[in-house]
């Protein structure tokens, strides 16, 4: 029998820790305990993402308040180098892999240096080419979020990708195209990229999500396809798992009341050990794509199935009918498909009322 396909479960920390060591060790353990496979949190340097220019979202707005802008936010929200190292050895402790998105170079190389299942690229991200080029030259596997792409968008960002995994000439877009088209760049794509579909919105409305995108996405490049889930509540993940999502990655929070941008739109903890949990058992119920009847079904086939039986009882020698022939459990006898076959024919024994008709 086929295993159930597992996905990769991100538990989705990111800026929930606030600036605080310490949440983000307790944020490491929520997510271990619900059973996730890895947790990630980002990674930047506030000067080197936002310029003093960049407003808030509006979400932003709504969680963290008007006074100032996305830069003095972010100041709050950075981790040190050391405290990188203390969460990922928390990791290892709680048996669950750290992860962390990098927003620029410096933090990125930062990251290359810890053990990581994949290097992820944020959706805001996609068009940031200097910055997918450095992740791609780390030969590491890449999960790729495609929130606020076309399809246009993804394959130009997979020409980078594909560009700092095979080379070339010096960087352009004909040598990304070039690469991307390339057959040792297809190669290495499939061997190294996933696709996350993603809606860009904390929280995203259900209506947006739109998730036979997953099927285009998959279709298109030719690539595995998984789900970056910012809706509320956790239908949504699971139903992306059924539509054969290979990644889930679900934010979270040890409380959504706490102040910062991105605690309204996630899972409290045992809402993330449900989700982990129900996950699981989506998977199990996939199965595989052959229709069959299960072994406990054919434990219970005999009981639940019908036989030819006698309505009455029947003499050596009369003849069937549809008088006298019934159609009940159990199905341990002639099949029912056989009824009209059997009128006419003679009994060879005696049958009393209900018994089933010998073959």
């Amino acid at each position: 029998m086929q295993k159930p396909r597992r996905s990769f479960f991100i538990a989705e920390a990111g800026v929930n820790h606030n600036g605080s060591l310490d949440l983000a060790l307790d944020l490491v353990k929520v997510a271990a305990d619900a059973g996730a496979d890895a947790v990630k949190f980002q990674t930047f340097r506030a000067a080197q993402l936002a310029s003093v220019h960049t407003r808030k979202a509006a979400y932003q707005v709504d969680s963290t308040g008007n006074d100032g802008g996305q830069l003095e936010m972010l100041r709050q929200l950075e981790l040190s180098a050391e405290a990188h190292r203390v969460i990922a050895a928390r990791c290892r402790e709680c048996g669950i892999a750290f992860m962390a998105t990098a927003f620029d170079l410096e933090s990125l190389q930062l990251l290359a240096g810890f053990d990581m299942p994949a290097m992820k690229i944020a959706s805001g991200d996609v068009t940031a080419a200097p910055l997918v080029l450095a992740v791609a030259r780390l030969g590491k596997p890449i999960i790729l979020s495609t929130g606020m792409c076309t399809l246009a968008d993804v394959a130009q960002t997979l020409g980078v990708i594909a560009y700092g995994m095979v080379g070339g000439g010096a960087p352009s877009q004909a040598e990304f195209s070039r690469a991307y088209s390339s057959d040792a760049g297809r190669r290495a794509l499939a061997e190294r990229v996933t696709l996350l579909h993603c809606v860009t919105a904390y929280p995203a409305a259900v209506e947006d999500v739109n998730l036979r995108a997953m099927d285009t996405l998959r279709d298109t490049f030719q690539l595995p396809v998984g789900y970056s889930d910012h809706t509320l509540g956790t239908a949504v993940a699971l139903g992306a798992v059924a539509r054969g999502a290979t990644v889930i990655e679900k934010h979270f929070t040890l409380d959504r009341s706490l102040r910062g941008p991105d605690h309204r739109a996630s899972l409290e903890p045992a809402e993330l050990a449900v989700l982990v949990r129900d996950i699981r058992v989506v998977e199990q119920a996939l199965g595989s794509a052959e229709k069959r009847p299960s072994a406990t079904e054919l434990r219970n086939r005999d009981v639940a199935r019908r036989s030819l039986v006698a309505a009455t009882g029947i003499r050596r020698g009369e003849r069937f009918s549809e008088a006298n022939l019934a159609v009940k459990r159990p199905g341990t006898g002639v099949s029912p498909l056989l009824f009209w076959d059997y009128i006419g024919r003679e009994a060879t024994r005696d049958y009393a009322a209900d018994e089933v008709i010998d073959p």
